[in-house]
Parts: structure tokens; sequence; C-alpha cells
């Protein structure tokens, strides 16, 4: 098996295809092991927002004061510090990984020159060929640049290089509310920088829970964000003295910088995909049927670049599955209980359906809240405003989603995900005993709140 891109999709598959007794090679440039997610996507952002949480004291800010801050002047070495550390032992333990299951890693670019064959353009300029029986792609993505804007990765900046900025601006227009705009807009903010974000669409994060997204942007307006819904950029202009971003509706923005955030490109460009007789969609993206195997049977694609929902998680789950099928070792599918983490401050995660999507469907439900303010370990930690809401369902109990906010969201999700996945009810949760004081014990809080609600409705029917 060749694999063509180290990020997390590409590493899986070809460990997994190694543990099942086949040689495995992996191509991908030698500045890039790891992948995206290591070098400017999953690590160095998330590392980079505990470095501005530890830095500007701002979750301890409830129990010390308003004015509670780690570090006065936090410059860029100070944040990028702790990212450069973490980023450079992940691909240790990368490299450590593939070695040790004895697969090949070849520094370079790939190319198909036939189904079964990719040309290996080596760092030194130098050609060589690798065929194989199965190849998958895992090439990912790289930050979508409008055609209209100037971009000098200085003061117009997409998502990859504001991880290198020069200094934190006092000012910066942040174009897009999706998952990587509103997590650099709240770390911005939380930096003290002024944030104004423009979307075209009417809201932000519009497949989350729609309480959840007020509780996000009551914070983020008390760390000074602006938001311009409904707004669409008609142009960008750079001047000695800053920028100013135009709106179609004729305001005008001034800020220290820009940072675009209007999805993602399959980087597929370059692999010359018609000569092993596929295509790529207008964004890079390969389709892939269930078992992600491509239009030609013995070529799959994980990750990224075949689009939704383009999570490192999900890719990892992905490229196992794709190296299972292509040595012919039975594979379960994917559950459809995909837990989801958005990073912002505070972190979101939420696992089933929202409120809106079940009243749309006609499922009825019930909601049990737990709020962390409510709970010795809220109060021990200093987050006062996190919350945990479970939908259930007043027919058999089981639960229909799971939405957190706060704290140790994207950890305390997958206690949801397993009760949803086993199957079981919001009685178990009702009768379990969590460790004290945790902020699991919501759970416990949430369901007895539900199950409460259920009974009173019970009650008044007899």
């Amino acid at each position: 098996m060749l694999v063509i891109g180290s990020g997390p999709g590409g590493q899986k598959a070809a460990i997994a295809a190694a543990k099942l007794g086949r040689r495995v090679a992996v191509v991908d440039r030698p500045d890039m092991v790891g992948g995206v997610s290591i070098h400017t996507g999953t690590i160095p952002s998330k590392t980079l927002r505990e470095a501005v949480l530890y830095l500007t004291g701002l979750t301890q800010r409830d129990l010390y004061g308003q004015s509670y801050r780690l570090k006065e002047d936090i410059t860029v070495a100070d944040l990028t510090a702790r990212t450069q550390h973490v980023v450079s032992r992940e691909v240790d333990v990368i490299r450590s990984q593939l070695s040790r299951n004895r697969v090949a890693l070849y520094a370079g670019t790939g190319r198909f020159v036939d189904p079964h064959t990719v040309a290996l353009q080596e760092a030194g300029g130098d050609e060589r060929l690798l065929s194989a029986e199965n190849i998958v792609i895992a090439t990912g993505t790289r930050p979508a640049r409008p055609d209209s804007v100037a971009f000098d990765g200085r003061t117009v900046m997409d998502s990859d290089n504001v991880l290198s900025v020069e200094r934190v601006p006092r000012s910066m227009v942040i174009v897009g509310a999706g998952v990587i705009g509103m997590e650099y807009a709240s770390m911005f903010a939380a930096l003290g920088s002024k944030v104004t974000v423009v979307e075209k669409r009417a809201g932000m994060l519009d497949m989350c829970d729609v309480e959840v997204i007020e509780s996000l942007k009551y914070h983020l307006r008390d760390l000074a964000v602006t938001f311009r819904f409904g707004e669409t950029v008609a142009a960008v202009e750079r001047h000695p003295r800053g920028t100013l971003t135009v709106l179609e509706s004729g305001k005008k923005i001034p800020a220290d910088a820009v940072m675009y955030s209007a999805g993602r490109q399959g980087m597929t460009d370059e692999l010359d995909l018609g000569k092993a007789g596929l295509s790529a969609d207008a964004r890079g993206r390969i389709k892939v049927d269930d078992r992600y195997r491509t239009e030609v049977e013995h070529i799959y694609a994980v990750g990224d670049v075949i689009g939704f929902p383009a999570l490192a998680a999900t890719s990892m789950e992905q490229g196992r599955a794709a190296a299972y099928h292509a040595c012919g070792e039975p594979v379960g599918e994917m559950s459809h209980l995909q837990p989801i983490g958005i990073y912002t401050i505070p972190e979101i995660s939420f696992v089933g359906r929202t409120e809106d999507q079940l009243t749309e469907d006609s499922v009825p439900f019930e909601v049990g809240i737990s709020r962390y303010r409510e709970l010795a370990r809220g109060q021990i930690i200093g987050d006062s405003h996190g919350m945990l809401k479970l939908l259930v369902s007043p027919e058999d109990r089981t639960l229909l989603g799971v939405h957190c906010f706060g704290t140790g969201a994207t950890e305390l999700i997958h206690i949801g995900q397993s009760v949803m996945g086993c199957g079981g009810t919001v009685d178990y949760l009702v009768d379990a005993v969590f460790n004290y004081p945790t902020l699991a014990e919501s759970y416990k809080i949430a369901a007895l709140d539900a199950t409460n609600k259920l009974r009173q409705i019970a009650h008044i029917g007899d």
C-alpha cells in the first residue's frame, strides 16, 4: 500500500495496513510529516488556545477579579514557544510510530503516472517511481483564498499564516464565522484584540444548539467582539497604517489585520488525478463510496480531501477503515454518533441532534440542564457559565442529543456519546455514581432534571 499524505487519515491507514502484514510506504513533504493537522491546523491552534488561556488568566477572573492576568505584555514569542514544542514532539511521535511499524517514509511530493504508479519528486529534485497494489490519497486541504483578495501573510492572512503573525494585532477583522473563524476570534479577543467578525449568513455555527450559540455570543461580546452578520466583504485595502475592510453595504472597518476563514480547498491540483482515472470537484474534493473507495477500485481517499465532516478524529477512523477494506479485513461501519468539538473560548461539544432538528422532525423530547455554577467543581475552577444539556425521549427515555458548553466540554461529551452508542437511557445516568467534585457530575444533575419533568408530565396525564 502507498499512502499519499501523512496527516491523521494517512497515518492510521498506513499503520493499520502494516499491522495486517502489508508492505507500506508513505509520501509527504519533509517539512509536513504529520500533515496540516500537526503543522498549521488542529495541534498548533489548540496549543495556542491553551497558551492564551494560561497567559491571560482569562478562566481565573471569576475567582481573582477581572484585572487578573498572569503576564501583562504577551508577545507572539510567548505564544509560539509552547506551540513549537508540542509540534516538534508530535512529529517525533509520528516518525517513531511509522518506523516501529516498518512503514517506509519517502520525503517529497507525489503525482500519478498511471492507476498503480506514483512519481515521487524528492526534495533534491530527483524523481523515482513507486508502484503499489493499493493507493490511499490523504493529501488534506489548504485554506481557500478568494481571488479578489491580495494576501500578504502579515496584514491580510488566512488561517495557516495567522500562526506566524509578527505581533498580536490591536484590532482584527475575521471574515467567516465558521469553526476556524470563531476559534481564532475567541483567542485574539482573549489576548485583547478588538475583533470584528464578518459573516454573510444570518448567524454562526448553525450546526450547534441555539442556546449554546447565544451563550457564546454573550461571552464574545463581553470580550469586545463585534458581529456583522448578513454582510459580504466587497474589498480589503492595505494601507501603511493598517487595513480597511469595505463591505457591500458600504460600511468600512479599519483594523491592524484581516484574517480570512472562507472554507478549505482540497490539495489535489498537483496529483495528476486524470492519469489515475480520477477527478476532483471545484473545491478539490474526491468522491468516495461508503468504504472510502474512489471511482478506481484499488484507490481510496480519506480525511479532509473527501469533504464533510473533515475532522482529525473522523479522518483517523476513515484511514483505518479504508486500509482494512483494501486488505480484505472485516470492518464495521463508522457510528453516526460522531462527537463534534469546537475549541472556542469557552469550548463547545455535542453529539446527536439539536432541539431545532428534533422539532423539525416532529420528534418529542424533554430537556434536562445542569449548570456549572451549581457544581462544586464549577466553583473550584471558576467556571460559572458552563452548562450541560440532555435531550431525552419521553417514549423510551433514550438520549437524543447531548450539548455541552464550558470548560472540558470536548472531554465530557464522550460520556453522553457512550451512553447513546450503547442504547442506554437517562435512568442509567440518574442511578450512576460519579466522582465528586467533578464536572462529570453534571450528567446526573441534568438527568434528574429531565426525569423530574417527565414524572410531572406523567402525573398530570394520570
